[in-house]
């Protein structure tokens, strides 16, 4: 095909993808409300999250990677209310930081939201476990309760209706551990939410959505369809990457990115990572514009030419190996390496990975494929480096925008 062709040709699938951005009725309505309601006094543009009755703005902060107080702290003078953070990220200093930071505000001035993984074990060691970990997770926040409280990892439907898993979520919710229960998922995202819907115990949903996603389509069809049952949804992931080469020369246009996911009504809020001021400005001003200009859009649809850094977790590239090589963790710590420039999360990412050389060194061609172009067995090669750095050296890496 014709560069040019194929250009015009990526610029109406990006268009069509995203609702029809170019200009469908919705849309000019959307953008028009949201005009309305920021002129003159700049307040942040706010969304219901589903049945929680939580009025957010539609950009909040993803607090994963900082670990600077005063980056907190002008996030919420930037209009920012909610933080999301998880009780594995940094080793537990995630949770610290963020208890310490908003001990000194009112209970009721910000929206906390955190995430706890499902261990392994009978479903009695399970739940108590989990609870347990949402026990030291409430210490380290010094909280009585979490305003959000996610299942953290669900990468399907089976899992999403796990008997187990649905029992720890009833339990923290009851027990008054949170307010309101879901999960967070970054594969698989149309299967999880529709058990999200069948379980009948999530109140919100996180779930990974971008502009890089093929899959777009569903996981707008099913945000449609979670959002129609009451389920509040929060996009993550929206950066895809946040760069497009392992150089970091060629950044993803991170306002345009943000507007992309909040043309869709559905999606409440967006958890982008903040990791400097310069990164809190940029996406604090989304808060108070989502109306995406042409240039915008070009510049999403010109990028999209290059397969970038960010796996969609498809695992369609683990179906061509003779290894069953669990390649999509592989892309993803190469994701967090050179586009976060966070070795902490691509250390804890091949630390699920049992094997403990280059799974592809044995092998003398490739029969696996990847829908993006990724040279799979040149990025095992380079990625799996990581998992030989002493974890001591880990504590403090991370530094990028998610």
């Amino acid at each position: 095909m014709h560069h040019a062709q194929r250009r015009r040709f990526l610029k109406a699938s990006l268009c069509v993808a995203s609702g029809a951005l170019l200009g469908t009725r919705a849309t000019a309505r959307s953008q028009e409300a949201g005009k309305t309601k920021t002129a003159g006094s700049r307040k942040p543009i706010t969304r219901k999250l589903g049945k929680t009755g939580l009025d957010l703005p539609v950009v909040n902060m993803g607090v994963m990677r900082a670990d600077n107080p005063a980056l907190v702290r002008a996030a919420l003078a930037e209009g920012m209310v909610m933080f999301d953070t998880a009780h594995s990220y940094q080793r537990g200093r995630n949770e610290e930081m963020l208890g310490r930071v908003l001990a000194d505000y009112p209970r009721e001035s910000f929206v906390i939201a955190t995430k706890v993984g499902l261990g392994r074990g009978s479903s009695a060691e399970c739940i108590r476990d989990f609870l347990s970990d949402v026990d030291i997770s409430l210490q380290r926040l010094k909280m009585h309760s979490v305003d959000i409280l996610y299942a953290h990892g669900v990468d399907s439907r089976e899992f999403g209706l796990n008997p187990t898993l649905v029992e720890c979520l009833k339990q923290a919710k009851q027990t008054g551990r949170a307010r309101f229960v879901g999960f967070s998922t970054h594969e698989n995202e149309p299967d999880v939410l529709d058990a999200a819907v069948e379980g009948g115990v999530c109140d919100v949903v996180l779930t990974a959505v971008n502009f890089k996603q093929d899959h777009y389509p569903s996981v707008k069809a099913a945000i449609k369809r979670a959002a129609a049952a009451g389920i509040g949804i929060i996009g993550m992931k929206t950066m895809a990457g946040a760069f497009y080469d392992k150089a970091r020369s060629k950044p993803v246009n991170c306002k345009a990115a943000l507007k992309f996911v909040l043309q869709d009504e559905n999606v409440s809020t967006t958890i982008p990572g903040i990791t400097s001021f310069e990164h809190l400005a940029e996406n604090a001003s989304v808060n108070t514009d989502i109306t995406m200009s042409e240039e915008e859009r070009d510049a999403l649809v010109a990028r999209n030419l290059e397969g970038g850094l960010y796996c969609q977790q498809c695992h369609h590239c683990v179906d061509g190996c003779r290894k069953g090589v669990q390649i999509p963790t592989y892309m993803r710590a190469f994701m967090y390496t050179y586009g976060y420039r966070d070795l902490g999360l691509a250390h804890a990412a091949l630390s699920e990975i049992e094997a403990e050389e280059n799974p592809c060194t044995s092998c003398d061609s490739c029969t696996a494929h990847c829908v993006k172009g990724f040279p799979l067995r040149e990025r095992i090669a380079d990625v799996q480096r990581v998992r030989m750095i002493p974890e001591d050296l880990l504590l403090n890496s991370g530094a990028g925008e998610a």
